[in-house]
């Protein structure tokens, strides 16, 4: 079994992005650094194969990682994007989607309506959109 090193295309971001996951997402932090992390370590690429580069001999993979349906439904699905390159045995961590609710988490305090972070630079859309789909929820 190969051990893979991980990398990062831009540290500072995406460790902006994980701190984000952390303090709004724990579920998804831990299982992200307690489970998949490891697997990916040990040559067990977790998550949907996107697409492979057969001349630079690399896969790009996309791996949802749970998190609450609500949440889903405002922002999107929280997805962590990495590249496998096999000849040299690194993964290269790209980024943890959705990008724009956690760097504005990670750079100001959010507030929460209903439960469900929100956006200060998008709020009334949010809450548009949690009302819409509690109302849908309750029919």
């Amino acid at each position: 079994m190969k051990c893979y090193v991980l990398d990062y295309i831009n540290e500072n971001e995406f460790k902006k992005l994980e701190r984000a996951l952390k303090k709004y997402n724990m579920l998804a932090f831990k299982k992200l650094n307690f489970d998949y992390y490891p697997a990916i370590r040990n040559g067990e690429f977790v998550g949907e194969l996107v697409s492979t580069n057969k001349k630079e001999n690399t896969a790009k993979y996309e791996l949802k990682l749970p998190s609450d349906k609500m949440f889903a439904a405002v922002h999107g699905e929280v997805k962590l994007y990495y590249t496998v390159y096999l000849n040299e045995g690194t993964v290269m961590l790209d980024t943890i989607t959705p990008t724009e609710i956690l760097l504005e988490g990670h750079m100001s305090e959010l507030a929460t309506y209903k439960g469900i972070m929100i956006s200060k630079a998008n709020a009334s859309k949010d809450k548009f959109k949690i009302d819409l789909l509690n109302m849908l929820q309750d029919k």
